[in-house]
């Protein structure tokens, strides 16, 4: 199959279209320098120079392809409709990445009881409310002749096989916790996040290319944690032998920007992939978040 992803040289889209070309398909990625494009073409990826703004570069290139991924941006709208736009009436596959933090309220670290799967009712954020309204202009799209389907991971941990081999939150504290010399969480580290590792997100990606029906959203994770428990993971693993340290929400957004320290460090977001399980039959089998920082990659 002919597949294009945006995103291809970073954590998401780069470790999914690795293992697609693996799998024997051809894969053209979006790439926006020459740095980034011998990146992806070692991991046997057809770079294609445009940015998320070039709506022509996107159009052509979706409407040359069996199968599109969009792992760049979960809430460049542009690049959606244009995207989207070009596979109407086609019936093409269109994978979009989304992001648990929809069910993310700011907790400044306290600790919420509300989990959601795939069926429960969401009223997001002011923060992520923009991301709700285009996931669910996405999903519309399988009343205009296309196969919208969407993956909402939540927090992301591993070693990547795409050019960029990390995503954010658990780099984020291990590099505060180097700088500080103890692990440090955004207010009382009590707030929880469901997380799943990158080898069984891009295999739930793989089985969403084969079954997943037109309209289908699903939730990825495998586990969950409080910031409390990944920074004391963290602090073994680095061999600070105390407790993690407590920040205020103003000396989180001092070290993270406000936008991070309060809808990411400091939020829940407790989801279940329940419709993946049962759907795809998806079987995560990686180990879990505070055994690979103790453990693996992270060392």
């Amino acid at each position: 199959m002919k597949v294009f992803c945006t995103g291809a040289s970073g954590y998401i889209g780069g470790s999914v279209a690795a293992h697609l070309v693996a799998a024997g398909h051809h894969v053209t990625g979006l790439v926006r320098s020459l740095e980034k494009a011998d990146a992806v073409r070692i991991h046997g990826i057809q770079p294609l120079f445009g940015t998320l703004d070039d709506e022509e570069c996107l159009v052509q290139a979706a409407q040359a392809a069996d199968i599109v991924i969009n792992a760049a941006s979960a809430d460049h709208k542009g690049a959606v409709v244009a995207l989207t736009g070009a596979l109407a009436g086609t019936g093409k596959l269109f994978i979009h990445t989304s992001g648990s933090s929809i069910v993310g309220t700011r907790a400044k670290g306290h600790r919420s009881d509300e989990i959601f799967d795939e069926d429960a009712p969401i009223t997001a954020s002011p923060a992520r409310a923009a991301r709700v309204a285009l996931n669910e202009y996405i999903l519309s799209h399988r009343e205009k002749g296309s196969h919208p389907v969407i993956i909402c991971p939540s927090l992301i941990y591993g070693l990547g096989h795409g050019a960029e081999p990390h995503s954010m939150q658990v780099p984020l504290l291990i590099a505060l916790a180097r700088k500080r010399g103890c692990a440090a969480h955004a207010g009382p580290g009590e707030n929880v996040w469901s997380n799943v590792h990158i080898d069984d997100l891009v295999t739930l990606y793989a089985l969403a290319i084969e079954k997943a029906p037109a309209g289908a959203f699903y939730f990825a994770e495998n586990g969950e944690n409080s910031m409390c428990e990944i920074c004391e993971a963290i602090n073994t693993m680095l061999g600070f032998d105390r407790p993690p340290s407590a920040m205020s929400m103003e000396e989180a957004a001092s070290e993270w920007g406000e936008g991070v320290a309060e809808d990411t460090m400091g939020s829940n977001s407790r989801v279940r992939g329940v419709r993946a399980r049962r759907q795809l039959d998806w079987e995560p089998k990686a180990r879990d978040l505070l055994e690979e920082i103790e453990q693996g990659c992270y060392r």
